[in-house]
């Protein structure tokens, strides 16, 4: 029997008509379909724990994991920002209790349901295994979900009833993905020449945990899921696990991949998601024309300048002393420099002394501390007491800064060389508007045209698959094929030319 739920809370039957999708994923076509649509939906999940002998808890309420793409989940937290603390548990949680005893379930279990802006609930599916957001359970909880797994299975009861159960603060967990979100999230392959995730902690006020399995000098292959690590975070209450969230995030090292660390930290600098107003329409509503990077404010870019400025003259207080000129040889650096980040010229005025460097911009004086030294990739830096962590790389004439979701070249020149700066034409990119490339390594699976014929707007061109997706490539323009360059089965790299159009 279908049924469906109509706009009024009703039911009705349907007509006996197959089910395609249905019978295809699950080889019934039998279905229950609920709302045509659901307004502010949210996603939330209800982990259970169920032994032999009929025993049911729930280690914690609910797990919001709203924030998602193409259906699949990016950033996790526990618990719900739907909670609302010392009130009776909401009728979802005791729906899934009824579930579980229902059917007589045992190990653990995933209940998953979609909590619409009326707080109506309605059911999706039950995972009857560990979820990849499992460790956020674990860090609120303090129990081990897969030992609990083992035991039950060996037959033994749950050594817990659920009034013994107590929530402790707040986790988040993010999903790090071998994703370019410049290229709208395509995957990602290649050597991770750099992985290196922030130290695992667990203190009384605040723990990092990073389950991963892979590791610096590993491949990242096409033929597996893009899923590389699992980043989560805990504190107390959620604004302070998402500050270490927000740290941890800066800490991570990847390079040699494309990858999403830049949009979990845009996430997580997000008003809308710091005020816990999040929906599974999130990432559509608020990037609609995908991920560009973030922007910087006034307050931080001040205080990445100011740092900018004092790693500069560490760096040319070292060439200074490669080129032979020990002799009094930090008068050679100057005070005078105009820093350039993210379209802004800013003005420096920097004076050092053994505990630091003081840079003035304007009439406000930022107080700079920092161990860092050049060929170090990370800098952790205090600005007025505040800290800052940026990623660093050397460029010509400044460097290349990343933090908080912003990749920025930041340049430091004296202010001669900033006014002239200004009169350099900009370098345009190459026209590629004749060339069908490869926006992702991937494997080639179909190529839809010939050398001749002619394509339509939209037309589909080539198939090209990696980490178990298959993305078409389409004309983008009424054009003619003059060559093709690639077949099926072939591998391609970023870039690599599949066709070229008359």
């Amino acid at each position: 029997m279908r049924l469906a739920c109509e706009r009024n809370g009703g039911a009705r039957r349907l007509r006996d008509r197959p089910n395609v999708k249905a019978l295809n994923s699950f080889g019934d076509d039998r279905d229950v379909s609920s709302r045509n649509s659901c307004r502010s939906p949210r996603h939330i999940e209800i982990q259970v724990l169920g032994d032999q002998h009929g025993n049911i808890a729930l280690p914690a309420t609910s797990a919001n994991v709203s924030i998602q793409r193409r259906h699949q989940k990016v950033v996790e937290e526990a618990p719900s920002a739907l909670r609302r603390p010392k009130r009776p548990a909401r009728p979802w949680v005791n729906s899934a209790v009824a579930l579980a005893k229902a059917v007589g379930y045992y190990s653990a279990g995933t209940v998953e349901l979609i909590v619409d802006g009326d707080r109506n609930f309605y059911f999706l599916e039950m995972n009857t295994r560990l979820q990849v957001e499992h460790p956020v359970t674990e860090l609120i909880t303090g129990v081990d979900l897969v030992e609990q797994m083992i035991r039950i299975a060996n037959g033994e009861p749950l050594p817990f009833k659920q009034e013994d159960l107590k929530i402790n603060g707040w986790a988040m967990e993010s999903r790090l993905y071998a994703e370019d979100p410049y290229r709208n999230f395509l995957p990602s392959i290649g050597r991770l020449t750099r992985y290196r995730p922030p130290a695992e902690i667990a203190l009384d006020d605040v723990a990092v945990r990073n389950d991963t399995g892979v590791f610096e000098g590993g491949e990242i292959s096409m033929f597996y899921d893009p899923m590389i690590a699992k980043l989560c975070t805990w504190a107390p209450t959620r604004e302070k696990s998402i500050d270490a969230m927000r740290m941890a995030l800066n800490e991570f090292e990847v390079e040699g991949i494309g990858h999403n660390l830049p949009f979990l930290s845009a996430v997580m600098d997000h008003p809308r998601f710091v005020s816990g107003n999040i929906t599974t329409a999130f990432i559509a509503e608020e990037y609609p024309e995908g991920f560009l990077g973030a922007t910087l404010s006034d307050e931080v870019l001040d205080r990445l300048a100011a740092a900018a400025a004092a790693m500069f003259r560490v760096a040319e207080i070292r060439r200074t002393r490669i080129t032979g000129r020990l002799d009094n040889h930090e008068r050679h650096v100057g005070e005078h420099w105009v820093v350039v980040a993210q379209g802004r010229e800013i003005p420096v005025r920097i004076t050092a002394d053994k505990g630091g460097s003081t840079v003035q911009i304007g009439d406000r004086k930022l107080r700079v501390e920092s161990d860092w030294l050049p060929g170090q990739t990370l800098a952790r830096i205090n600005v007025d007491s505040a800290p800052l962590v940026v990623k660093v790389e050397r460029r010509s004439s400044g460097f290349r800064m990343r933090l908080d979701g912003a990749d920025l070249k930041v340049h430091v020149r004296r202010p001669r060389a900033a006014e002239l700066a200004r009169l350099m034409p900009e370098k345009l990119p190459p026209d590629t508007s004749n060339l069908l490339l490869c926006p992702m390594p991937g494997l080639v699976v179909k190529i839809n045209v010939e050398v001749g014929d002619e394509v339509q707007d939209g037309q589909a061109l080539a198939t090209v698959e990696a980490m178990k997706m298959e993305n078409i490539l389409r004309a983008e323009k009424k054009a003619v094929i003059k060559a093709i360059h690639a077949a099926p089965g072939q591998s391609l790299a970023v870039d690599e030319i599949i066709m070229e159009f008359e």
